[in-house]
């Protein structure tokens, strides 16, 4: 900066600098978009240059010959067809020099005291044919410290110029309005309607209400000197570059890049805040709907393990009418002969018991694969519902936090959609069978089935053993009548219910625990199927209390930056 500082604007030059600096590295942090990343560090390199004036318009509006008129010099060429074909840098030199730039920028040179105090920016028309000069000129406008809107009084504010407007009114930058070719208005009321129609669409347009000059640039312009409306945008500009006013504008403009940085940079960190809202609805949704079939499973599991245990207890009830009707004085022949026992019990007693087991067991295996798919169908559903169509993300996916949360919610419920898409309901319960049947096996429950209970049974009432000629004596058979049949009869009745209840405690336990391994082993496929996605938004939530938290220290250092340099120059 060409002008020396005192010690208080020194001290608050420093503490703008870092405060640029310290924002930058902020913002590249958060991931910031690459212009605004562009627009701050430009400010903070423009703190120390000279005062930046850029003139936008349509081509052909004039910027050139007003240029020329403020300088007081032809350095500008000037034509009836549109003369400035690109951004031109208009700045000190010892003699005439004009350059081109890699990016297409002009850089005249020129001998002029003024230009040692501030550079001018002549920019092609905003509607300008090659894309590269407007995009150019946008660059400027950040940097600018003054901007002079030229239109021309024969087609004032087209919608070329609305449109550029918008534009330099994002960066709050301080705006005059120009309209040149004021000659060409015929009369007072050709003057008034323009005048009111240009003041009234800025004011709609900035909020406020600007500064507006008149001019006939080339006919107020003679030998250096300036007459009528370019005399007075002249004095109104060398007021604003007086000591004090230009560096209050100077150390204000790249706060004001850095304040248009922060609104942008807390407008897409409340966008994903929203956006994340709906995710963690998604996520607990998911996690909810997970915990209640997880209750449900288990709550709905025990009664249907329950009418295995049932058959049981028919078969215990069976078994003790079997004994009441068979082992009695009158069945002392079949009781003599074990193995025709045995064949009455296992006929009468436990006959279809095993394919009953089985059946009640497959009921409870095709129970619980419904369950499972009707799940998933449900987890699919909610997650398309939540899915944001892809034709709509077009554009708008400019955020590693928009990409990444998209990418994981695409995969959950593709990863959902495939689960249901090749879920093979006969697959999983002939799998989810043999896995019962075979811990039903390991149990060794055969060896107390049928074959094995009985024989049990038999070997327990079987009277074979005794002096069958000494059955005949009428004593004999009185006693045993009396005595041994009841006894033979209780003792069959403990013994099959001691087997009965032994093979149902461990059937029920087998059952239990395999049915149980297999509903768990459902509900932990669906929480890793969606935990990528669950952990994703309980890092984002964190990042961004974390952005938050930067952002809000950033938004205060810069109030109070800006309420130094009002006080540095009041």
């Amino acid at each position: 900066m060409p002008l020396i500082l005192t010690d208080a604007q020194a001290a608050l030059l420093r503490a703008e600098k870092k405060y640029l600096t310290d924002l930058y590295a902020t913002l590249s942090e958060l991931n910031r978009a690459p212009e605004d990343l562009s627009a701050l560090r430009d400010a903070i390199v423009r703190l120390e240059e000279l005062f930046l004036i850029v003139v936008v318009g349509e081509f052909n509006a004039g910027k050139s010959a007003l240029v020329n008129g403020l300088l007081g010099a032809p350095v500008l060429q000037e034509g009836a067809i549109p003369t400035t074909t690109r951004v031109t840098l208009v700045k000190y030199g010892d003699a005439l020099r004009e350059t081109v730039s890699p990016d297409d920028l002009a850089q005249i040179a020129y001998p002029l005291d003024l230009l040692r105090e501030i550079n001018i920016v002549d920019t092609p028309g905003t509607n300008a044919v090659i894309r590269q000069h407007e995009e150019l000129t946008r660059e400027f406008i950040p940097r600018s410290d003054l901007v002079l809107f030229v239109t021309s009084a024969d087609r004032p504010f087209t919608e070329s110029e609305r449109q550029f407007m918008e534009h330099i009114r994002e960066w709050n930058k301080k705006i005059v309005l120009v309209v040149n070719k004021r000659d060409l208005l015929e009369d007072d009321k050709a003057f008034r309607d323009v005048h009111e129609f240009v003041s009234a669409n800025a004011t709609q347009l900035l909020g406020v209400t600007p500064e507006l000059f008149f001019v006939s640039a080339k006919r107020e312009t003679r030998d250096q000197h300036l007459s009528g409306g370019m005399a007075e945008l002249s004095a109104y500009i060398r007021t604003w570059l007086d000591e004090r006013a230009r560096l209050r504008v100077k150390f204000n403009t790249p706060l004001g890049v850095a304040d248009q940085v922060l609104k942008r940079a807390e407008g897409a960190a409340q966008q994903e805040r929203a956006q994340l809202a709906q995710d963690i609805e998604t996520a607990e949704h998911v996690e909810r709907e997970t915990t209640a079939y997880e209750k449900e499973i288990h709550g709905e599991l025990e009664p249907r393990i329950a009418e295995v245990d049932n058959l049981m207890y028919k078969l215990e009830a069976r078994g003790n009418d079997f004994f009441d009707q068979n082992i009695r004085l009158v069945k002392i022949m079949d009781l003599a002969r074990g193995d025709k026992f045995r064949a009455m019990f296992e006929q009468q007693v436990l006959a279809g018991v095993p394919q009953e087991i089985d059946q009640r067991t497959r009921a409870v295996v095709d129970w619980l694969v419904e369950k499972d798919l009707r799940e998933w169908q449900n987890i699919v559903t909610y997650l398309q519902r939540r899915r944001v169509p892809s034709d709509a993300l077009v554009g708008e996916l400019t955020t590693t936090f928009d990409m990444r949360r998209q990418a994981l919610l695409k995969s959950v419920t593709e990863a959902a959609q495939n689960v249901v898409s090749t879920y093979d309901a006969e697959k999983e319960s002939r799998e989810i069978g043999n896995h019962v049947e075979t811990a039903v096996l390991q149990t060794g429950l055969v060896e107390a089935g049928a074959i094995g209970l009985g024989a049990i049974i038999a070997s327990t009432v079987t009277v074979a053993a005794l002096d069958v000629t000494g059955i005949l004596l009428v004593g004999t058979l009185a006693v045993f009548g009396l005595f041994v049949i009841p006894y033979k009869r209780k003792q069959a009745k403990d013994k099959f219910k001691e087997k009965i209840h032994d093979l149902r405690a461990r059937l029920g336990s087998v059952l239990r625990a395999q049915f149980n391994a297999e509903a768990d082993r459902t509900i932990t496929r669906m929480k890793e199927g969606v935990a990528p996605y669950v952990r994703f938004i309980h890092s984002e939530k964190q990042r961004l209390a974390d952005a938050d938290a930067k952002l809000d220290a950033a938004r205060r250092g810069l109030q109070t930056l800006q309420l130094q340099v009002n006080q540095t120059f009041e």
